[in-house]
């Protein structure tokens, strides 16, 4: 993983702290977008594309545990780093219990920060063979990049709009298991209402166009619950 590829999500409520990390991780070449609480901030997380989460514990509307459970319902290994003005041994034992990468407690410098994200990565590339971390899917013949938002099948490349891309990948990432329509919903539109709910139901349409010619890859609805992405 080469650091200019490496996006950041950081979600802190602090306005001045926030602004302070967001400016320092980018002019160390890190694209970072920040939120200011845990609502926003899965708003973010849910468009795609984020190599590593630094979630605050303690802010407004959602706080960054609650997030980190959510997050951790898309994708089971990006690196979550929390920020917190607490000490408690609970709090950490239990950062680490929602799957945390690393605790990281206030006050802090910004190079301890840049240090324990760049021990992550080493990691992850160490683990990988140097090669990225961003995760690709082989559904049937086709392989699908959500970073790309490409679905490849030979030398034919199809381009997917933003919300196919977002909800085939929210299938993939729960491959030949229910993905529920209500947290589909509310990750990719930002609430559950009937309106979206339609608008989703017109995506799997799309989404089935574009599967239609592998047999062994199908999308189908599991009655009051929500959709499968089955590979045969």
């Amino acid at each position: 993983m080469t650091q200019e590829r490496i996006r950041l999500l950081l979600v802190e409520d602090d306005p001045n702290l926030g602004t302070i990390l967001q400016e320092y991780l980018e002019v160390k070449g890190y694209a970072t977008a920040l939120c200011t609480d845990g609502e926003q901030g899965f708003v973010e997380y849910a468009k795609g594309g984020y190599d590593a989460c630094i979630l605050d514990v303690m802010m407004p509307v959602k706080d960054g545990f609650t997030l980190a459970k959510e997050i951790r319902k898309l994708d089971q290994h990006i690196p979550i780093i929390f920020l917190t003005a607490k000490s408690m041994k609970e709090d950490t034992i239990e950062g680490f219990r929602l799957g945390g990468d690393d605790y990281i407690t206030k006050p802090f410098s910004m190079e301890e920060l840049l240090v324990r994200l760049q021990a992550i990565f080493r990691r992850i590339n160490q683990g990988a063979g140097g090669v990225s971390s961003r995760r690709t899917y082989q559904l049937g013949r086709y392989f699908f990049d959500p970073h790309q938002q490409s679905l490849t099948e030979g030398e034919e490349v199809k381009k997917l709009t933003s919300k196919e891309n977002e909800l085939l990948k929210l299938l993939s990432q729960n491959l030949n298991n229910t993905l529920d329509r209500s947290f589909a919903l509310k990750a990719i539109w930002n609430d559950d209402s009937y309106f979206n709910s339609r608008s989703m139901d017109v995506y799997i349409a799309k989404l089935r166009k574009h599967l239609k010619d592998e047999p062994k890859v199908e999308i189908v609805n599991v009655h009051g619950k929500g959709f499968k992405l089955l590979v045969k």
